[in-house]
């Protein structure tokens, strides 16, 4: 399945993304944000791809005028609540505040209401991660809790929760 928006094209990860993946997943600006280790080579980031981002309903976020990988996007299972998805993205750095985010999120947010019938849509950010909490209010998402998390790092983080209801999203648009 391919996702589409006016500068973006969302499509399934392959094996064959590895040499593009590498670089922007090694920069250690990039995925502590997100509670992963930056990649240290393109071999590691094929097998992420090959076990993490090949799942269901996880893209990657590409630009439609050249087809270069910029990031990845995914609505991931909810525990307890088998209807609900969490939204989950990361963006290489080369390409930060130019909007592509709020941009892949928005349609991924159509596609979990209009298409997966979700309820409602959840999002987190660490306290420490101002350019995804702004990605977060652009979309329109309403906080809900915070709480403490410790990664595999071992240390403790603080996460901000947020939800979107189905309700909410139609009144957005």
């Amino acid at each position: 399945m391919r996702l589409e928006t006016k500068r973006l094209l969302l499509r399934e990860w392959s094996e064959s993304d590895a040499p593009e993946l590498y670089p922007l997943a090694r920069d250690p600006d990039v995925g502590p944000r997100c509670g992963w280790k930056p990649h240290t080579s393109e071999e590691e980031s094929r097998k992420i791809i090959r076990d993490v981002l090949m799942e269901p309903n996880v893209w990657a976020i590409t630009l439609r005028e050249n087809g270069r990988l910029i990031g990845s996007m995914g609505l991931h299972p909810v525990e307890g609540c088998p209807d609900d998805k969490e939204l989950g993205y990361w963006i290489g750095k080369p390409f930060w505040g130019r909007g592509y985010t709020p941009e892949a999120a928005r349609e991924m947010l159509r596609h979990a209401f209009e298409s997966m019938h979700c309820p409602q849509v959840w999002c987190e950010h660490f306290d420490f991660n101002a350019q995804s909490k702004r990605v977060i209010e652009k979309c329109g998402f309403r906080y809900c809790t915070t709480a403490e998390t410790t990664l595999s790092d071992g240390v403790m983080h603080i996460a901000l929760r947020y939800v979107l209801t189905r309700a909410e999203w139609e009144a957005l648009r």
